[in-house]
């Protein structure tokens, strides 16, 4: 059976999320902004945490982690190249290991960019994958501390994932990120149409994540660097498409 997923706004605009085993009972959360909204989740569910996985060091990501530890001592996994800066660590992992929540088997993915040391959880039996801050509904993270190259192959890793895969990412920022994403691909018939959808959903009080990696693909400009129509609104026809990214990230830097 797949994971049964479930999000949960935290703070202004963050997600964190709760992937539940049925056959075992086995629950991993993913990310902890804050405590109050997770444990209220786990109260309704009546699900036990086992896990939690944690993808980067920012503190929305990981502040509500001791008001959770002290209800529920879940193991708690994070990056390897992170531990110096995260919370202590039961399991450190890096790209290809294995993680396991009850029955179904994820594979870490190092999505560093937004960090150094950033990771994707991915569980394709669920048809799952939980980005956090690399990539987002219509856009990607901020590149701090990495370089926009790497941010790049980092996003190309995930776009090579199967088209059904759903995109599990950390933040409500796709009605800014879908503003930017028409100042690059305007004609984009796909796009114009996930906006209005956007716009729709914002209105009413609906979140836009989680997103298919399909409709992502078709729509995100960030994906989207080696595509002949957003080279050319560019002026960059023909060019590299980590340079392309470079270009579209400098500018959402600006927008």
């Amino acid at each position: 059976m797949p994971l049964d997923i479930r999000t949960i706004p935290c703070l202004s605009d963050n997600y964190a999320y709760l992937a539940h085993d049925p056959a075992t009972g086995d629950t991993a959360l993913i990310d902890a902004p804050e405590a109050e909204p997770i444990l209220t989740a786990l109260n309704d569910t009546g699900w036990r945490l086992t896990h939690v996985l944690i993808t980067h060091h920012h503190y929305d990501h990981i502040d509500g982690l001791p008001g959770i530890l002290a209800q529920y001592p879940a193991r708690v996994i994070g990056a390897r190249a992170d531990a110096h800066r995260l919370p202590a660590l039961d399991v450190q992992v890096e790209e290809g290991d294995p993680v396991n929540i009850g029955d179904e088997t994820g594979t870490v993915i190092d999505v560093s960019g937004h960090t150094v040391g950033h990771i994707a959880f991915h569980f394709p039996s669920s048809k799952a994958v939980f980005t956090a801050d690399s990539l987002m509904a219509l856009g990607c993270g901020r590149v701090f501390e990495g370089t926009k190259p790497q941010m790049h192959d980092s996003l190309q890793k995930l776009a090579a994932l199967p088209g059904d895969t759903v995109v599990y990412s950390g933040h409500e920022y796709t009605a800014a990120n879908a503003k930017f994403a028409l100042t690059i691909d305007p004609e984009n018939p796909d796009l114009i149409s996930r906006v209005r959808e956007v716009s729709e959903k914002r209105a009413s009080g609906t979140p836009t994540v989680p997103s298919l990696l399909s409709e992502e693909l078709a729509t995100n400009p960030f994906l989207r660097a080696h595509d002949p129509a957003i080279q050319a609104h560019l002026g960059m026809t023909g060019a590299n498409a980590t340079d392309v990214f470079t270009e579209i990230r400098t500018r959402k830097d600006n927008f």
